[in-house]
């Protein structure tokens, strides 16, 4: 059967993950379920990145095959019986056997602060309103292209076989008084992304020195990293694969 590759956004606020799991809704039941509403048949996703309980994604992708034609304006009709804070942005035939989490060449997430109080950023960011020093927040973001076994930024109940991941980008981004830390790599580990921002707000606070912080990502001992920052200010941003994969930005 041909092989497509379903493009969506969300905002994961209201489900307990990306993957579909017993007693707990999804952002793949709510998809799989609107293609059996529309298509009367069942069809099984495959998840390119697995985002946990209230993360949300402005680009993420599922791949699936079908033996019917699957036109443009389905995705209109798709979308009317979605829910609101899932979207799909289109839906692309692709070649036999790619796979939309095995060929993905990289992931970038970003997580989103801001300092003065704004109602309308509250369930898509995180408040933390002290001083950071943004220089030292900048170099530890830069070290982190100096590793590639991120042990201590990978919360343990986990099923990879290794925790090694290739940092293609890390920076820390100012915007208009607000800032986000910005992060691309070939794979993410459980639970890193969360941790290495809350560890590194630490840095920037003064609480850890730089030093410190390298000798978290050395000794790979979880509990000495800050995993307590929100899920809400999380977004995977962007999952990139093949130019001929025809799939565009």
């Amino acid at each position: 059967m041909p092989r497509y590759f379903l493009e969506l956004s969300y905002k994961g606020t209201a489900y307990s993950g990306f993957q579909i799991q017993a007693n707990a809704g999804s952002v793949q039941e709510e998809v799989e379920k609107a293609f059996t509403v529309f298509f009367r048949k069942e069809v099984i996703m495959t998840g390119a990145s697995r985002t946990d309980t209230g993360v949300h994604a402005r680009q993420n992708y599922f791949h699936f095959d079908f033996e019917d034609p699957i036109e443009n304006e389905m995705v209109y009709r798709l979308n009317a019986i979605l829910p609101g804070d899932i979207c799909i942005r289109g839906i692309f035939p692709v070649p036999d056997g790619a796979h939309c989490r095995f060929d993905a060449e990289s992931r970038e997430y970003r997580y989103y602060i801001y300092g003065k109080k704004d109602p309308f950023r509250a369930d898509r960011a995180y408040f933390y309103p002290y001083p950071l020093n943004w220089a030292i927040l900048e170099e530890a973001a830069c070290r982190l292209k100096e590793f590639n076994d991120f042990s201590s930024f990978s919360k343990r109940n986990t099923q990879v076989k290794h925790f090694r991941c290739s940092i293609i980008e890390s920076h820390w981004i100012r915007e208009d008084g607000d800032c986000y830390f910005r992060i691309r790599a070939n794979r993410f580990l459980r639970g890193m992304v969360r941790g290495l921002t809350g560890t590194m707000l630490l840095v920037g606070r003064g609480h850890l020195t730089a030093g410190q912080f390298v000798e978290i990502l050395e000794g790979r001992d979880p509990s000495r990293v800050n995993f307590n920052v929100p899920a809400k200010g999380l977004f995977l941003e962007r999952v990139r694969y093949p130019e001929h994969y025809g799939l565009g930005i």
